[in-house]
């Protein structure tokens, strides 16, 4: 079984340090922060200097972004920065928890930033994107795959007695022998064939898609057939992204899937920049430099789990 490595954890901010620290400056950040808190961080920062470390670290972070004001000053701005923290430490521990009960369920998984290949007991080979986890439910009569996370390449062995199934996010794909990979993260797109055909189905009546095609899911989750280029859809099983015309909202948003931490746009007028290239999955720090470069925009490294794209402070 692939798998991460024990100390993953705390590269991905689960850290329970951190969290701690970052819900210390959002607390004492708050207009309602009392004597009693301010004395409770002390003791909690006083104890072990890597709790001081992660708080000068943090506290020093929101200052960069300019949002956390003079602890001095009982601004009503600092609620903005308290639910800023708050969503930060919230959203890791809740992103961690999920992963860990994906994980847990698993037969088969792979890291942030890693793909996996692996052949099932039937002789079917598969890929895992970043990020992935599947369940497997093999049985007499059918090969039942659960698509928990992430997005995964399918290479089926034909059976006929025993079609091949793979279950995600709502769709059921249904495959005797064929190539096709399928997206559990609520993209737009979520499957893609290169070889055979497969039925696809959500709530309603399943659809029929052959190769050079894919599945587009609309907002009442209908499913419509459209062209796809299958070569880009599948880079990521080589270590590329690859792009054409793109948003640059989804470009980030595809290099985010790579990395730990999180990439922050704040300029959505920069986001609908269209971008074309090819970059290395396992290089997200120099696909962002390739994008400054080229797309005119502020890519700036407050930490390295937290990278901000355009500038917040534009001048008017």
């Amino acid at each position: 079984m692939a798998g991460r490595d024990e100390t993953d954890a705390h590269d991905a901010g689960e850290d329970p340090v951190y969290e701690a620290a970052a819900a210390w400056v959002a607390r004492l950040a708050s207009p309602d922060a009392t004597d009693r808190d301010r004395d409770a961080f002390e003791a909690w920062r006083a104890a072990d200097p890597a709790h001081a470390d992660a708080h000068a670290e943090l506290e020093g972070l929101w200052r960069k972004l300019g949002q956390v004001p003079d602890p001095r000053l009982r601004r009503a701005s600092s609620k903005g920065v308290a639910g800023i923290a708050i969503v930060l430490v919230l959203g890791a521990t809740l992103a961690f928890q999920l992963g860990l009960i994906d994980w847990l369920r698993s037969d088969l998984w792979s890291g942030v930033g890693d793909i996996v290949h692996a052949t099932l007991a039937d002789g079917s080979r598969i890929d895992l994107n970043t990020d992935t986890a599947i369940a497997l439910r093999f049985s007499e009569t059918e090969r039942r795959v659960e698509l928990l996370r992430g997005e995964a390449f399918f290479d089926v062995a034909s059976d006929p007695q025993r079609p091949f199934v793979v279950r995600g996010d709502g769709l059921s794909v249904r495959a005797v022998g064929t190539r096709f990979v399928v997206r559990a993260d609520s993209a737009e797109i979520p499957v893609g064939v290169i070889e055979g055909r497969v039925d696809v189905a959500a709530s309603g009546r399943p659809v029929r898609i052959s190769a050079g095609e894919a599945v587009r899911r609309a907002e009442a989750e209908s499913l419509s057939v459209t062209a796809a280029n299958t070569d880009r859809m599948t880079a990521w099983r080589e270590g590329r992204l690859r792009f054409s015309g793109e948003r640059l909202s989804a470009v980030l948003a595809e290099l985010d899937r790579f990395r730990h931490g999180r990439i922050v746009l704040l300029d959505a007028a920069a986001g609908e920049r269209r971008v074309t290239g090819a970059f290395d999955a396992r290089n997200t720090d120099e696909a962002l430099d390739a994008i400054a470069a080229t797309m005119g925009v502020e890519v700036t490294r407050l930490s390295p789990l937290l990278v901000l794209v355009g500038s917040p402070f534009r001048k008017s």
